[in-house]
Parts: structure tokens; sequence; C-alpha cells
């Protein structure tokens, strides 16, 4: 398994193309090899290409917005053809009538059809949970319906550690449970008081999250962490970093 960093950790650092270059260039200073572009500024495929190959990195995993995955998925396909990124993703679905009608019966008249039409043009859509998803609807909870309901070769998972504990699951059995379709999932630790904490510096098992990924097929693991608490949210990526690293991973 490789480790990678999400950069919605520093999308305040990614306001402008300018800053966004700058950023790329400092996560590869830390010593990632991979990353997942996510909240960041608009930018042209042929840039982010260009970039990328600029600072020796490689992006593995995109959050899409949901009006471009769903109002022109042929040009998502191309553009992530450019700069060479197979898995596809769709950050957050709140379950919830309230907000903007993201209720389960309106992602499943949507999704399914969109992962088939990635899926056709080589792309694999993966959906990024949150702690709604483990709401109970018909006895089950929402991830292990959608689980149940869109075949795996349509639609993969990217579990994040943090958000599974925060809605009483427990990250490592949920890697196990949807072993085969998580080829990438987000480390964050979950620290006293709800909060999102360098790796390391929370009271998740992150070793037995290892052990889970590495049998259940994940590729690669990105470190996330949506709140720095305050601090520099590079000198957070680069702690996470070393930690993975004194774990035996680069």
């Amino acid at each position: 398994m490789e480790t990678g960093a999400q950069l919605y950790t520093v999308r305040e650092f990614c306001k402008t193309l300018e800053d966004f270059s700058t950023t790329l260039a400092k996560i590869a200073g830390i010593g990632y090899r991979t990353v997942q572009v996510s909240g960041t500024c608009p930018f042209d495929a042929e840039w982010l290409r260009d970039q990328l190959k600029r600072n020796g990195l490689r992006c593995v995993l995109t959050h899409t917005p949901k009006d471009l995955l769903t109002s022109d998925t042929e040009r998502v396909i191309r553009d992530h053809d450019l700069f060479d990124c197979k898995y596809v993703g769709l950050g957050f679905w709140a379950f919830n009538a309230e907000r903007d009608n993201m209720t389960y019966e309106r992602f499943m008249e949507i999704y399914p059809a969109v992962a088939k039409k990635l899926k056709a043009g080589g792309k694999y859509f993966m959906y990024h949970n949150h702690d709604g998803e483990f709401q109970r609807l018909g006895g089950k909870v929402i991830l292990e319906k959608l689980a149940e309901e869109i075949p795996a070769e349509d639609m993969g998972f990217t579990l994040d550690t943090f958000w599974v504990q925060a809605g009483g699951g427990d990250p490592a059995q949920w890697i196990e449970r949807l072993a085969g379709r998580v080829p990438c999932i987000h480390l964050k630790d979950f620290a006293f008081g709800r909060k999102m904490a360098v790796l390391g510096e929370g009271n998740i098992n992150f070793d037995r999250v290892f052990q889970m990924a590495e049998k259940s097929g994940v590729e690669t693991m990105l470190v996330e962490q949506d709140d720095c608490n305050g601090e520099n949210p590079f000198d957070c990526l680069a702690r996470s970093y070393a930690y993975l690293k004194s774990r035996g991973f680069q």
C-alpha cells in the first residue's frame, strides 16, 4: 500500500492557481508522492497534469463537484484521462430531505447511472462517507444499503476512518466488510472531544486499520485532516507522514 495526501486538508492554500502550484511543491517536499485533488480552485486538466509531473506527484482520486458529475460525465472522464486518474469521487451526500432533497431515494435515482457511465469510460466511481451514512433505513445502516444495492463493479467507497468512528462504527471492521471495493481510504484520527487529529495523536487503532486495509485490497491510504484546530495544516500533514513512515509506509 502507498500513502498520500488529501488536498482538502490544505484547501485554504489552493484558492488560486499560483497558490495551488506552491502547495503541490510543499506536499512533495514533505515526502508524499500521491495526492487526492479536492477542495481546490478550478483548474484545467492539462495544467494539473503538468504540475503533478513537475513535482513528481500522482493523482489517484478526486472529489468532483456533483453538478459536473451529473451534467457532463464525458468531460469528467476526459479530464481524468489527461492527468491519468482512475478514481472519480463524490465527496458528500447528506441523506437528509432537508438538505436540498438529498434523500437516499434521490441518490439512487442519480448516481448508479453516473457510475455506469464512468465505468464505460474506464473510470471507477468512489463514494466518500461521513457519519450520516450510519443512520438506519429499514433496519440497515445506509452504508450497508449502498453496498448491497449498487454493484461493487460500479461503485467503490473512500472509507473515512474518522467519520466511521463518529457514526458509531469500527473503521477496521468496515474496511473488512467492504473488501474489494475500497481501493482508496482516508486516514484521519479521532481525538477526545470529537476532534480531528494528526495520525497517532488521537485514539483510532490504526495498526488494526492497516492490517485490515492490507487484507481488503486498499491501494492508497490518503491522509486528511479537515480541521487542524488552529495548527498549520502542512505541519499536521508532515507529522502524519512521519507517523506512517514509523509504521513502515512511504
